[in-house]
């Protein structure tokens, strides 16, 4: 009798405990769903170190109309994340909750760099995104890189190149096109085309090392802005069109037709 007594004793006790947990879990399902948890605030800011250029908060909250559930308890935050990242604006996105009702989101907009085969941009990351190109400030500003896909970042890498050689003849690329078998065509800011040919790179094992004997994309342009300075000089303010830098010692300029004095129309 003793026995069974506390085996019974035991049960009920069990009981009790089962039942106090089901109270419990229940009375927290309950408290994470009062409307004093419900999200009544999304805070947008841009992330440290960065601003907002091209959107505004207030544009970026009305695109995530409805498409946001979940309580500050209950939402999840990787998801939200990519909820953000979906916007066309929006690079990176941070997401925490801020008690009680409350979530913060920090925003890295997409800083672009140039213009991608006339749909697109390309980042500074090299990455393409699609957005409204009407929020640019001027963008005539930008340079045109035409590519095959897949090829952005080596683009970015040619262009970073380009800048910092042509920097000290105050010239920049306007336009940089690689075509289907990797050869390069940069159009200047004083509207001479270079023909580079292909990348010696494109097809060795190692981009970097390229193929032995090619010159390397920098070397060619190194070549070309070295020589300019002086060759610009023996032109006597001719204007050079087009230069062929795919000689394996030099380059070849084409020049601007000359015009033909206005006293010789007149004896026509």
């Amino acid at each position: 009798m003793l026995n069974e007594a506390r085996i019974i004793n035991a049960l009920a006790n069990s009981l009790l405990v089962l039942a106090l947990l089901a109270l419990l879990i229940g009375g927290i399902f309950w408290s994470v769903r009062l409307p004093m948890f419900a999200l009544q605030k999304v805070e947008i800011a841009a992330l440290q170190g960065t601003n907002l250029h091209h959107t505004t908060a207030k544009e970026i909250q009305s695109a995530l109309t409805g498409r946001l559930s979940g309580n500050f308890f209950t939402i999840n935050l990787p998801e939200t994340r990519e909820v953000f990242e979906t916007l066309p604006w929006v690079r990176y996105a941070a997401v925490r909750r801020i008690w009680p009702n409350t979530l913060k989101v920090s925003i890295e907009e997409q800083q672009p760099l140039a213009l991608w085969n006339d749909t697109q941009m390309v980042n500074t990351w090299g990455q393409l995104f699609t957005a409204n190109r009407a929020a640019l400030d001027n963008e005539d500003s930008l340079p045109q890189f035409v590519g095959p896909d897949g090829s952005e970042r080596l683009l970015v890498q040619r262009y970073a190149e380009l800048t910092r050689w042509f920097a000290p003849l105050n010239l920049r690329a306007k336009r940089l096109t690689l075509s289907d078998r990797y050869a390069w065509q940069v159009l200047l800011s004083n509207g001479m085309t270079l023909d580079l040919g292909r990348d010696p790179g494109a097809d060795a094992p190692d981009p970097q090392a390229g193929i032995p004997g090619a010159l390397s994309f920098a070397q060619r342009i190194e070549r070309f802005v070295d020589a300019w300075p002086k060759a610009q000089q023996k032109l006597h303010g001719r204007i050079a069109t087009h230069a062929d830098l795919r000689y394996p010692n030099g380059f070849a300029l084409t020049l601007a037709a000359l015009s033909e004095p206005a006293n010789s129309k007149k004896k026509r």
